[in-house]
């Protein structure tokens, strides 16, 4: 799964970094109120997981939650085709 792969690699993570910064940043500046602090509570989950290499879409996908893990379970993947 290209997706997967894309999402649990450095550049994925960094994403994922970047796309939480900038809904908080959105969040925090553009909402406001009760709804801009949900969507910069909703930031923290890309975030983390950037930042502690998880990754929610692998895992609804039947990879590892662990991005390490779902790193390893692609390599297998790509060696068994």
């Amino acid at each position: 799964m290209a997706f997967v792969t894309f999402m649990t690699g450095n550049t994925g993570r960094m994403l994922r970094i970047i796309a939480g910064i900038i809904l908080m940043t959105v969040g925090v500046l553009v909402v406001k109120d009760t709804l801009g602090t949900v969507l910069s509570v909703v930031a923290l989950i890309p975030i983390a997981g950037g930042l502690l290499d998880f990754c929610i879409v692998g895992a609804v996908l039947g990879y590892p939650f662990r991005g390490a893990a779902a790193r390893e379970q692609l390599a297998r993947e790509r060696q068994s085709r």
